[in-house]
């Protein structure tokens, strides 16, 4: 079977009719037996469904959500299902009132798409499952964009789907919401243009209340800092700085008959030389990029943060963000930290690859580094001089103005309406 998917996979890489006689006759045979099976199936006003990355991890604003109506007596009523890839993993949220973990893209995950009357997503969800008229579902996404998205995508290239496919998807997806949050004017103007919502009538689905994902960075304890850090590092790292790197996934980290590579485009060898007395590294890659690097080589002072699930886990444990164009910058900007980007492809990132919506050298509340050297410069002075200056501060009032701990509570009371 894995040897047939594997051909048909290399002529649909070849053949865009193929490509898209498969698509649809796989699209009418799927959207045809999810429509037939949820005949007279009656809609659930009290179950709410919740999947953050496609059923990968508990995270995300689906999580804050959930947590938040798990301490509200408001939704004693109401029954909690969240999907995973891998329920045995998340079974401890069983013992959650009202919660049931169920497998992702199984029976009852169909059953219960057809019948819970709220869904929170942070993912695009497959073409051929749509919510009823009754249904609502509010697309969390997973963070601001800065990197061009949907149909505003100036340069795309991807051998499975072309432009014209891909805005097709987003059109698909746009029709089915209900809600979009946003944590921003900037965000949401960005939402209305990369998913066409104006076009498509859909301008009024954005619901702007600040980022639900974002209230443990501001509701967090210390308590939470230390147990995270044990957990995580164990008890030896305490009077070390702690750099949380994370760089967005590229494209060009996958070949062809290969599967998936990674050049370290930081050299982590002068760097553990350099600061491994006084600094250790968090490095959250895609868990594809992880699952090929050789953590070994830096015991001690590169850990693998890969497979935590809540970033926000690690924000709170950082003292210092090292990224490019991954949206984390947004996010980990509440903490009011320092932040370094180490943009080595920046002109191709900017003219040949995504693109962004505004200009990162004017712009971000960081300095833009360009070489290993620069880095652990700017890790050193960023140490002893780094000052919430007011080039950070209007970046914060531009882009996470809203977030202040009570986003889902603000989101919650905006959609769940009592009967």
């Amino acid at each position: 079977m894995g040897k047939i998917r594997t051909m048909a996979m290399n002529i649909a890489k070849k053949s865009k009719v193929f490509r898209n006689m498969a698509r649809h006759c796989m699209y009418l045979l799927k959207r045809t037996k999810y429509v037939i099976t949820g005949l007279n199936k009656k809609i659930d006003d009290k179950t709410i469904l919740f999947s953050g990355f496609n059923g990968k991890s508990y995270t995300c604003s689906p999580k804050a959500i959930y947590e938040y109506m798990l301490s509200d007596e408001k939704y004693k009523d109401y029954k909690f299902i969240w999907f995973f890839n891998n329920v045995k993993d998340y079974e401890f949220l069983n013992n959650n009132k009202n919660t049931k973990v169920v497998q992702n893209k199984g029976k009852e995950y169909t059953r219960y798409l057809q019948t819970a009357k709220y869904w929170f997503f942070n993912f695009k969800i497959a073409d051929y499952i749509k919510p009823k008229k009754e249904q609502v579902f509010t697309q969390c996404w997973h963070g601001t964009p800065l990197k061009r998205l949907g149909y505003d995508l100036v340069h795309y290239d991807n051998t499975l789907n072309t432009a014209k496919e891909m805005k097709k998807r987003y059109k698909v997806e746009t029709e089915k919401i209900s809600y979009f949050l946003s944590p921003s004017k900037y965000a949401s103007d960005v939402f209305k243009s990369g998913w066409n919502m104006k076009e498509l009538g859909k301008e009024d689905i954005i619901l702007e209340k600040g980022y639900p994902r974002n209230d443990f960075l501001f509701n967090y304890t210390q308590e939470d800092v230390v147990n995270i850090k044990k957990r995580i590092l164990g008890d030896n790292i305490q009077d070390k700085k702690i750099i949380l790197y994370a760089p967005t996934y590229r494209a060009n980290q996958h070949e062809s008959g290969v599967g998936y590579v990674y050049k370290e485009e930081v050299d982590f060898e002068k760097m553990q030389k350099k600061l491994g007395d006084k600094y250790i590294i968090l490095f959250r890659p895609h868990y594809f990029v992880a699952s090929v690097f050789n953590f070994d080589k830096y015991k001690g002072f590169v850990y693998n943060a890969s497979d935590i699930d809540d970033i926000n886990e690690l924000y709170i444990i950082s003292d210092i963000l090292i990224t490019d164009y991954s949206s984390v910058f947004f996010d980990y900007a509440n903490l009011k930290r320092p932040m370094i980007f180490y943009m080595y492809d920046l002109e191709y990132y900017r003219d040949k690859s995504n693109g962004f919506y505004f200009d990162v050298e004017t712009n971000l509340p960081g300095k833009i580094v360009r070489t290993d050297d620069e880095l652990i410069d700017e890790i050193i002075r960023i140490t002893k001089e780094f000052k919430y200056d007011e080039k950070y501060k209007k970046f914060n009032e531009k882009f996470n103005y809203l977030d202040d701990g009570k986003a889902s509570k603000r989101v919650v009371e905006a959609i769940i309406k009592e009967n």
